[in-house]
């Protein structure tokens, strides 16, 4: 068991000891480029959108979903959620203090911080791994389940699951990715997000894209993730 985990599980007793309202679903992925942001940025407009009081914590010192955010502000398109930047290894102790005033917390992590991540899985009640459908960033995602089976010692109600992201429409690539994820020691959610421009185009924008055409496949890509995490939470 690595010191740092250690450590900051020592931390936890303070914070779980606080009231707490808000369920926390973090997107975590320790390789890069598995479209985190994007899901995390859209799965929290549904639920605001559904009505939920939620609260966007961007993790990522690259901070992506602040600058969508900001966009978003800069466009004066209607304010969805509060977005916060805490990339820091603190978040186990301050995402309850904010889940007291919200209904879902979502959190964007970060790659290659496994500080952070080790942070983030000790606030979590659901923990979503996009990989996109292919078998090697299937097999890149060893690091994340080796980090949530450490954090299940000392949070075994902990819940997590692959999410297939960017599959390419029309190709075989998704079903080899469902073959190669039979394989891992967590589930995958039925739910699926594929490659579409319209997410894309929701970067620069700073909307979601069931803002662009509620009607529009995407849109109803992220209504069924929704749906699927509701199902798995506690």
């Amino acid at each position: 068991m690595s010191a740092p985990f250690s450590s900051q599980a020592a931390m936890l007793e303070p914070g779980l000891a606080l009231p707490r309202t808000g369920q926390v679903i973090a997107f975590l992925n320790q390789k890069g480029g598995s479209g985190k942001t994007t899901l995390a940025t859209h799965l929290a407009g549904e639920l605001a959108l559904d009505g939920h009081r939620v609260v966007l914590i961007d993790a990522d010192p690259q901070a992506s979903a602040s600058d969508w955010a900001e966009r978003r502000a800069q466009r004066r398109h209607t304010r969805l959620y509060g977005v916060y930047g805490l990339a820091r290894d603190s978040l186990h102790v301050e995402v309850p203090q904010l889940a007291q005033n919200a209904d879902f917390i979502v959190i964007d992590g970060p790659p290659r911080s496994a500080s952070i991540t080790r942070s983030a899985l000790l606030a979590a009640d659901l923990v979503l791994i996009p990989v996109q459908p292919s078998a090697y960033d299937i097999w890149a995602s060893v690091d994340t389940v080796r980090l949530i089976a450490e954090a299940r010692l000392y949070r075994p109600q902990l819940r997590a699951a692959f999410v297939v992201n960017r599959r390419v429409v029309g190709t075989v690539l998704g079903r080899e990715a469902r073959a190669a994820l039979a394989e891992q020691p967590l589930p995958a959610l039925a739910a699926e997000v594929a490659q579409r421009i319209v997410y894309a185009e929701s970067v620069s924008a700073g909307v979601l894209a069931r803002e662009r055409d509620a009607r529009c496949p995407a849109a109803h890509e992220i209504a069924r993730l929704a749906a699927a995490v509701r199902e798995a939470l506690p």
